[in-house]
């Protein structure tokens, strides 16, 4: 996928000027991009389109005007969009209780290695690649950057079978899958050609 560059931005004042309308669409974009698995996991696909939002908010909350602190920002953003064959997501581990933060992310420590997220559609099983650094001996972060990458007959397969497509988790007692709509697989497909 393209990376986003210095020009594909607003400054801080232009983006003031049509942030709530930029944010509703997004918001709305964002509903076919989003997808639950069981009452603590939520996953959101990233591409350009909302890594970009998320650096224009950025350059917001951090009052960003000079070149080089946005170009950092470009940077880190830039590395989560998807590889070539490939879709990215952010998964988010949901607590609405405050007094069950710990207990609630305890549970998934150890998520982050081996086959705990995937896809699977055919006799095909696409699972998640999980950022490094977010999870250490007995503790574990709310959100982590995950990539999936598909090889040629999978992102076919992918791609020409949206009926079939779940994604799904299974770690411990948290095993959760979701048939994955029309709208939300065209959203991905378009993603994963792209990528």
């Amino acid at each position: 996928m393209k990376h986003i560059v210095l020009s594909d931005l607003m400054n801080i004042i232009e983006y003031e000027k049509v942030r709530n309308d930029y944010r509703s669409e997004l918001m709305e974009y964002k509903k076919n991009r989003r997808i639950s698995l069981g009452p603590n996991i939520t996953i959101t696909f990233e591409n350009r389109k909302t890594m970009k939002f998320q650096i224009q908010e950025m350059m917001r909350a951090e009052r960003m005007v000079h070149d080089h602190q946005i170009q950092e920002e470009i940077d880190v953003y830039n590395s989560l969009l998807p590889l070539e064959n490939g879709l990215s997501a952010t998964l988010f581990i949901e607590v609405t209780d405050e007094g069950k933060i710990r207990p609630v992310l305890n549970q998934f420590i150890g998520m982050t290695e081996g086959e705990r997220v995937y896809f699977e559609f055919g006799d095909y099983k696409v699972c998640a690649e999980f950022e490094t650094g977010r999870e250490e001996s007995g503790k574990i972060s709310s959100v982590h950057y995950i990539k999936f990458n598909f090889d040629p007959s999978a992102k076919a397969a992918f791609l020409e079978n949206p009926e079939s497509v779940t994604l799904s988790i299974h770690y411990n007692n948290y095993i959760y899958s979701e048939k994955i709509n029309g709208s939300i697989h065209q959203s991905w497909s378009e993603d994963l050609i792209s990528s």
